[in-house]
């Protein structure tokens, strides 16, 4: 057997989910199979491709797998849709993973289910390796995510903003249960529906919590979701990225990313940084997300009150302290992350890391600074401290911005820091380095692999770029390339969702 199936979330209340087939494809091709991930998953033996090709089409169920299409609700840009579920996506089931821990297995753009609300429930090529490059440069950054399994071409084309090629993508992740998930059984008014579900998220993701007594139990499950989309929500800030859809349905209760459709890394630095299409308002801006996200949860927090407390003022003010004490735990993490980034010593002097960091951002600002290289060379200044190279060093991070008296005011201070505090070495310099990609998904170059795949249909660049972003800390000749920003008439401003 390839994977050996379970099938825990068909026990969830029949509201939560339907049963619903793959449509079948005219002529399926693999293009992209994550082997190393599949041995994760229990995979003992690979099958061959033509197996592998049918299964991942959708062509052919898997043996043991069981499809369904999962019901949700979701806020879209602000306004509630009682009714999303998923349109084009299908749970296969779930595995266990190396470490015992159940994985979710899903084809996306597999066809049609009762949720696809007039849809084909098809997916582009384009969307299909963006996600599966960003989702892997993600697990590369070690941020929490989904992964890509594998992508199949399907011989059949899609009509979007224009007709492009079909594919398939299969995604693991330990749950697809989102916000938006809990939205639709409390629009339905099924509270027992709703408890079930809640328990069962304990269950399999929080089951530190499942002794604590129903008075606790509830609260506890909103609070743990809460401290674990402030981890998320810093470390993609830490990156420059911007996920540029999140809405209620897009947020997974675990603080895995999860749905990469008009996402994108940030090049120059500015906090009002929107690549995505449709977000006219600039609503899910890099620097709006710790907000967004506080916003999301409080929706969440309204569901859940009719298990927190039978009393409903209680539970209102219960649940609000909890949505408060994102504000916090958002900014401890943050400031953590600037830490490391700017190798600073945050327990000896934490005053220093929300200084230092805020200049540093108001410096790129200024300067039109491209974020993840001007990171990656202030690491670079740090490693090379006390050498003959600094000087040469220094002068190339100079040279990255358009203002560089305000940046050379800046490194006068993060060298005084340094002299004060000591040396930047050994483990404070490794997760300096660990915290400072030199490679990240630029958009550029993901639109330049798509085209290659879609118009030429060459997958080599992708190959080639995903070989890259899966060691996002090399230093290579190869990787340099790969990782420079955009030059004029190469920049991407405008990122599009693929639905």
């Amino acid at each position: 057997m390839w994977l050996n199936f379970d099938h825990h979330y068909r026990e969830l209340p029949a509201a939560c989910w339907k049963d619903s087939s793959p449509t079948p494809v005219a002529e399926p091709r693999l293009v992209a199979f994550n082997t190393a991930l599949a041995h994760r998953l229990g995979m003992q033996e690979q099958p061959d491709d033509s197996h592998l090709t049918q299964w991942l089409s959708g062509n052919e169920v898997p043996p043991g797998a069981k499809p369904l299409a999962m019901a949700y609700a979701g806020h879209q840009f602000g306004n509630f849709v009682p009714q999303l579920g998923d349109g084009r996506a299908l749970l296969l089931g779930e595995v266990r993973d190396q470490d015992g821990r159940l994985q979710d297995v899903q084809l996306k753009g597999a066809g049609r289910t009762p949720f696809s609300r007039g849809g084909d429930g098809r997916a582009p090529l384009g969307p299909v390796l963006r996600e599966y490059l960003v989702s892997e440069a993600m697990q590369a950054l070690d941020i929490p995510t989904t992964r890509a399994l594998a992508a199949v071409t399907t011989g059949e084309r899609v009509r979007r903003r224009v007709v492009e090629p079909g594919a398939v993508l299969t995604r693991v992740a330990s749950s697809h249960v989102r916000i938006g998930t809990f939205q639709y059984l409390a629009a339905r008014g099924d509270i027992e529906a709703l408890q079930e579900l809640a328990d069962h998220v304990i269950g399999r993701h929080y089951p530190e919590l499942a002794e604590r007594p129903d008075e606790e139990r509830y609260l506890a499950l909103l609070d743990a979701i809460v401290r674990r989309q402030a981890y998320l929500v810093a470390r993609w800030m830490g990156v420059g990225f911007i996920h540029g859809v999140m809405n209620t349905d897009n947020m997974s209760v675990t603080g895995e990313t999860i749905d990469y459709g008009p996402c994108a890394f940030m090049e120059r630095f500015h906090p009002n940084t929107v690549f995505s299409s449709i977000d006219e308002g600039r609503r899910y801006a890099y620097a709006n997300q710790p907000a967004i996200a506080q916003w999301n949860l409080a929706r969440l927090a309204e569901t859940l009150l009719p298990l927190i407390d039978e009393d409903g003022d209680r539970a209102v003010a219960r649940a609000t302290e909890v949505i408060e004490a994102f504000s916090a735990y958002f900014e401890a993490q943050w400031l953590s992350v600037l830490a490391t980034k700017l190798g600073l010593d945050h327990e000896a002097r934490p005053d220093a890391t929300r200084a230092l960091g805020d200049e540093f951002q108001a410096v790129m600002k200024a300067g039109r600074m491209d974020f993840t290289l001007s990171f990656y060379r202030l690491y670079q200044l740090a490693a090379a401290m006390n050498t003959p190279a600094y000087p040469q060093v220094r002068e190339d991070i100079l040279a990255l911005g358009e203002a560089p008296e305000p940046l050379t005011v800046w490194l006068e201070r993060w060298e005084a820091y340094h002299a004060e505090v000591g040396v930047l070495e050994g483990p404070r310099l490794d997760r300096m380095r660990r915290a400072n990609p030199m490679l990240i998904p630029r958009n550029h170059r993901i639109e330049e692999v798509i085209a290659a795949a879609v118009e030429q249909n060459d997958f080599t660049p992708f190959r080639t770029l995903l070989s890259l972003l899966v060691k996002p800390y090399d230093d290579t000749d190869e990787a340099r390339e790969w990782a420079l920003p955009a030059q004029p008439g190469q920049e991407v401003l405008r990122t599009f969702c693929g639905t």
